[in-house]
This record gives structure tokens, C-alpha cells and sequence, in this order.
């Protein structure tokens, strides 16, 4: 028996590892197309949403073979907060994602989408739904210093990276907040590949109508610019959601969520390594300071959990 919880155990490290890798490793892929490929954030976003979208529910249609994928749209009510959803989570993380990583750089903007859960935490506290704590001013400490170090690179009469790209990151990070908060009801009700595959093809075929996806020219394409593009959609989207789904039969929630954290940790490495975009000293200490921050809250919301 031991044996088999081990081998479980394994299974869902390994998912969720390569789940948070996929994501981080996509974002930088994306900045690659961008720079080198010119290919346009727009078209981009509307192009992976409904790709990935389509894939995802044939999966579900799959795995679920009696299960109808429309079950979503039976009542009035849950198709309406299905394309809330859908506009304000999907779509705005997805946009506001890939237009910080057009005009900055892959690192920086995931680095700030994972300000979420500060966004988060206000959204209680606002609320009162939940009491400001120690706990909490640690985490806003380090963030605060970290953003700080990592935009200006200890420099206050310069941001190290486009204002723009500093506001549609933020931005992100909001959406982010909203997407996580507002999916619950809808994951209460309906297996998660519905909900979110349903979001990534409204958020999809909306886009289209300012980015249609089949307008395109495509003769200069290159086999590496395929390439690239069908492993943001294959790999950067639909496996990165798949993964960390499948990692949570395995695992808690919590354990998956706190290596989830390789996000922007494999987003400044390959950003780094790969493109050679230049992080000053400062910056990497910046860095630290938000990673700590993640791995700290998760760390602690997991400590709550158990006592």
C-alpha cells in the first residue's frame, strides 16, 4: 500500500513539475515569436485560445464518453457566469499575459501575474472576510521590495523595463485574482476541462472577431516558427492546464500550488538563458524576494490547512 501512495505521490510530482514548466518555458517561447517572428499578440491570443479550448473538450469528450459538453449552457444562469468568466478571467489573463511579454520580456511579466495573490488577500481584506495578520505583512513586505528591485534595478529615476509592460503585467495579475475567485462556483458545479475549455474558446472566438486567426501571412514562416507556435499550443497551454489538473488527483492542492511556483522561476531561466535578456543584480535579488513570497504564503496557507 505504501508502495502504491509513493508511486501516486510521484505521478503528481512529476505532472505538476512539468505543468508549471510548460507555462513558464510558453511565456518565453511567446516573446520569441514576438521579437523574432513578428508575429502579433492579438493574433496570437485568439489562435491559442481556441486551439488549446477545442483540445481540451476533446479530451473531456474522450475521457467522459456518455458526458455531454454542453451541460454548461442549460440554464441561463450558469451560462451567464460562464462568459463572465470567460471574458473577464480567460481572455484578460491571457491578453494582458502576452501584451507585458510583447513589450518587456517573459520574466518580468510572470513574475508580476504572480502578484495574484496579494490582489487576492486585498479582495478579503476588503471584504472582511479576513483579519490583516503578520503573516500577511510579511508577504506584502517582500513583494513590495521585490517588484521594487525588479523594475527599477535598484534605481528610482528609471523602470528597468516599459512602463507599459509594468501596467499590463499588474493587469494580469488582477485578472489572474478574478479568474481564481470567481472559477470556484463554477468547479463546484462542473468538471474543470468543461469550465476552462469552454472559457478558452468564447475568449477565443471573441478575439477572432478583432484577430481573426486564419488572417494571416504565413509564407515566411519558418519550420522554427511551427515549431515554436505549436508548443505554446500544445505544450504552453493545453498540457501546462492538463498537468497541473492531473497533478491534483495526487496531491492537495496545496502541495501542487507550491510547485507551481517553477512558473516564473523556468520563465526568468529560459529568458536568461536563452534569449540573453539581461538581469541586473538587483533584479535577481528581486526575483528571489517575489519567489520567496510565493513559496512562503503557500508554505503557510498549507501549515493553516493541516492545523
Amino acid at each position: 500500500m505504501n508502495q502504491i501512495i509513493q508511486r501516486n505521490r510521484t505521478m503528481g510530482f512529476l505532472l505538476v513539475i512539468l505543468g508549471a514548466s510548460f507555462w513558464g518555458i510558453g511565456g518565453t517561447v511567446a516573446q520569441r515569436l514576438f521579437q523574432q517572428d513578428d508575429i502579433e499578440v492579438g493574433w496570437l491570443v485568439s489562435s491559442r485560445l481556441l486551439l488549446a479550448g477545442l483540445l481540451l473538450l476533446a479530451i473531456y469528450k474522450i475521457t467522459y464518453r456518455h458526458d455531454s459538453i454542453f451541460v454548461i449552457w442549460r440554464t441561463k444562469q450558469n451560462a451567464f457566469k460562464q462568459i463572465l468568466f470567460s471574458l473577464l478571467g480567460m481572455l484578460a489573463v491571457q491578453y494582458t499575459y502576452m501584451m507585458s511579454i510583447a513589450i518587456g520580456n517573459s520574466a518580468v511579466a510572470t513574475l508580476l501575474q504572480y502578484l495574484a495573490p496579494l490582489f487576492i488577500m486585498a479582495y478579503f481584506l476588503l471584504t472582511r472576510q479576513n483579519p490583516l495578520t503578520k503573516q500577511d505583512g510579511i508577504a506584502v513586505t517582500l513583494t513590495l521590495v521585490g517588484t521594487f528591485l525588479l523594475l527599477t534595478n535598484g534605481s528610482v529615476s528609471t523602470l528597468s523595463v516599459p512602463f507599459m509592460a509594468v501596467l499590463w503585467g499588474v493587469l494580469s495579475g488582477l485578472s489572474v485574482a478574478f479568474y481564481t475567485l470567481y472559477a470556484i462556483p463554477l468547479l463546484q458545479q462542473f468538471h474543470s476541462l468543461l469550465v476552462v475549455g469552454w472559457s478558452m474558446i468564447i475568449g477565443g472566438a471573441v478575439m477572432s472577431i478583432f484577430h481573426p486567426p486564419w488572417a494571416i501571412d504565413v509564407s515566411n514562416w519558418t519550420f522554427s516558427t511551427v515549431a515554436y507556435f505549436l508548443f505554446i499550443i500544445i505544450f504552453g497551454t493545453m498540457l501546462a492546464f492538463w498537468f497541473y489538473i492531473a497533478s491534483l488527483h495526487y496531491l492537495s492542492p496545496k502541495e501542487s500550488s507550491l510547485l507551481g511556483s517553477l512558473e516564473p522561476l523556468m520563465a526568468v531561466i529560459t529568458s536568461v538563458w536563452w534569449l540573453k535578456i539581461t538581469f541586473g543584480g538587483y533584479q535577481f535579488i528581486g526575483t528571489l524576494l517575489i519567489l520567496l513570497m510565493i513559496l512562503y504564503l503557500t508554505v503557510f496557507q498549507k501549515k493553516q490547512v493541516e492545523a
